[in-house]
């Protein structure tokens, strides 16, 4: 149900303004540290605050629930991997953060979809349900929860959301008649039908005169539209916020909420005949998962509303407009914010299964690795916008940015280390010169440039950072040229390979969260301790230490080669 996206640009990389070396009065490292009165402030580690998140409380993100119809896809892998960043990002930040994923389970798509295969709703969403939570452990995601709508504490909650509802007498029971799109579980209204079909291009069937319960959508849109006037960096990207206006203003009309002519659903609290809305169902997985309604002092008081919500821009209006208006009405607070990001295409076509072209993310995986996956999915990605997807860039962006950037600048600096500085991190290091300095302190303020761009899921800006800062470092070591130093000044050597150690410190920390298996074996090569890696440990007080032994420098990003070579 969600679909996504890639875009290809041209990598960013603002260089540093090398000089001509000139020598600070500064004492050696090992003295510095042991003279060092700094105190680490965990303010200085905190998520930049943005006018809907105060960068320091309980923090939820969640990425969709997926529809169990039919095998993921690429479009759940990088909606999945772009949440895990965010919230790998979080925690390395000190935040207590709740991640939660799953699958939505029922409506008659999925009913079916059963018939089809000749098997029970239960059975078929049971098989389905596994390769999803299979995709997330396969791409390296840490939710924290797994959230299914046929359990029963989902169906409870459900219930109970919808006996509020009606209490409140938002619920009303009518008739519908109208246009509905079973693979998009969607009701369209004539004027929203392209060429006799739904917006995305779903066949749309005629529901006649079928009974229903209502809710009263109609009566929230004066109050819609004064939350986003209050709150508009609830819906981004901007353009999203816009469409979202847009259709409020059109008016809106009572949306029903239940079905007779299937009965794969939650029930109707007091009347069986009767399942809910599919999207109800969905919607109020983000609280259930929480513990809605039956929390005392528990995670859905500690957590809601301060949540953030990734979706694909198909599923925008469901997310912007229907849940806002039942949290209204059930006098639940809203989330802080919803993000909607784009769709995917393939080598410049819309992806389908007629078409063959359909990009299997577990093929990825297999074939090229799982952090060199992750990377290429956030990498050059305008996060929220459309974008296309080609094994070329694929190739191009790893065998670049990992293998040739990254990769060999660990290679080579950890093996001059480990020839020319007896086995161990250099020793008698110092004193800096203003390269080294200005290199240093880029380095030091990677922390603040990739939060901002995080808490602002610019995730695109975040990636182009790390690679910059590799990308200056390799400049660096190229001007700094130590191995023509080992023949002339073994001293100055070892100050300049104990500056890209320490750069590559900060740049592993942080790339933790975009490749956390890759970045923690450069950290393991640096020798940095498993228990100095986070966020908090970006400081002076915990710089490589001088004298100590380093294991033998191995690959960790090994080329991509291919046949025919890929143009850069």
């Amino acid at each position: 149900m969600i679909l996504s996206l890639l875009v290809g640009s041209a990598t960013i990389r603002p260089l540093l303004a090398f000089r001509n070396p000139a020598t600070f009065a500064r004492s050696s490292v090992a003295l510095q540290r042991r003279c060092s009165t700094t105190t680490t402030s965990t303010s200085l580690f905190q998520t930049p605050a943005t006018l809907c998140d105060d960068g320091t409380s309980p923090f939820q993100i969640t990425t969709p629930i997926y529809y169990v119809n039919d095998k993921p896809h690429i479009g759940h892998a990088y909606t999945s991997t772009a949440c895990d960043v965010i919230a790998r990002f979080m925690r390395l930040s000190g935040r207590d953060v709740f991640f939660l994923s799953g699958t939505d389970e029922h409506g008659q798509k999925v009913e079916q979809s059963a018939a089809a295969k000749g098997v029970d709703p239960q059975s078929f969403v049971d098989d389905v349900s596994v390769n999803f939570r299979d995709l997330l452990k396969l791409m390296n995601i840490s939710n924290d929860a797994f959230v299914r709508t046929t359990s029963d504490q989902h169906k409870e909650a459900v219930q109970h959301l919808w006996k509020t509802l009606v209490e409140k007498e938002y619920i009303y029971l009518g008739t519908y008649e109208g246009w509905y799109s079973v693979r998009d579980e969607c009701f369209y209204t004539e004027g929203e039908l392209v060429d006799g079909k739904a917006p995305t291009g779903a066949e749309v069937e005629w529901v006649a005169k079928e009974a229903s319960y209502f809710f009263k959508l109609s009566a929230f849109e004066d109050q819609l539209l004064e939350f986003y006037d209050q709150n508009p960096e609830f819906i981004a990207p901007n353009s999203r916020r816009n469409e979202v206006l847009s259709f409020v203003k059109g008016g809106l009309r009572d949306l029903s909420v239940s079905r007779t002519s299937f009965s794969w659903g939650v029930p109707v609290p007091g009347d069986d005949d009767h399942v809910m809305y599919v999207w109800i169902d969905a919607l109020a997985n983000y609280i259930s998962a929480l513990g809605y309604p039956n929390d005392e002092g528990g995670d859905f008081s500690k957590f809601w509303p301060n949540s953030l919500h990734v979706v694909g821009k198909d599923i925008l209006r469901f997310h912007a407009v229907y849940w806002p208006a039942l949290l209204m009405a059930a006098d639940i607070p809203l989330p802080k914010r919803l993000f909607a990001h784009g769709w995917w295409t393939k080598d410049g076509e819309k992806i389908s299964k007629s078409l063959g072209n359909v990009v299997d993310p577990v093929e990825l995986v297999e074939q090229y690795g799982v952090d060199q996956t992750r990377f290429f999915l956030m990498a050059d990605v305008s996060f929220g916008s459309d974008g296309d997807f080609s094994t070329k860039s694929f190739i191009q962006k790893v065998n670049v940015n990992l293998a040739n950037e990254l990769g060999n600048l660990c290679q080579r600096t950890l093996s001059m280390v480990f020839k020319n500085c007896g086995k161990q991190t250099p020793t008698d290091v110092g004193p800096f010169t203003e390269a080294d300095e200005l290199l240093l302190a880029s380095a030091r303020g990677l922390r603040e440039r990739a939060g901002t761009h995080v808490a602002s899921q610019a995730l695109h800006k975040y990636t182009q950072e790390m690679v910059s800062m590799v990308w200056d470092t390799n400049k660096y070591i190229d001007t700094m040229e130590p191995w023509a130093l080992k023949k002339t000044d073994t001293a100055r050597m070892a100050t300049v390979l104990y500056v890209i150690m320490e750069v590559l410190r900060h740049v592993a920390i942080l790339y933790q969260p975009i490749i956390p298996t890759s970045a923690n074996q450069i950290l393991d090569l640096l020798c940095v301790p498993s228990d100095e890696r986070t966020f908090a440990h970006l400081t002076e007080d915990y710089m490589i230490q001088e004298g100590v032994e380093i294991p033998k420098p191995m690959g960790i990003f090994p080329r991509i080669e291919v046949e025919e070579p890929v143009e850069a």
